[in-house]
């Protein structure tokens, strides 16, 4: 995550939380994410969030789908299992 994208995501989120006048606990339960999840972003200390903690953040701050760069998910070490492949032959 880009230093800018990263500050912007931080102010964002405390933006957000003290416009509501909520805890880091209860953002967390709106969006089902950790408190840890929240004080790594909020401290500026996070790296590319993972798709679903990036959809999270965009649905909790009324952002477009997508405006919140994510880890691709081949970083993330997962390969499609052998259940969800799907032989197009």
């Amino acid at each position: 995550m880009s230093r800018e994208e990263s500050v912007r995501l931080a102010r964002a989120l405390i933006e957000f939380r003290e416009a509501e006048g909520i805890s880091e606990r209860e953002l967390a339960r709106r969006t089902w994410l950790s408190e840890a999840t929240f004080r790594t972003f909020e401290g500026d200390r996070g790296d590319l969030p993972t798709p679903i903690v990036a959809r999270s953040f965009e649905g909790v701050l009324g952002w477009a789908p997508g405006s919140i760069k994510a880890t691709p998910s081949e970083a993330m070490g997962r390969e499609p299992s052998a259940d969800s492949a799907i032989d197009l032959e």
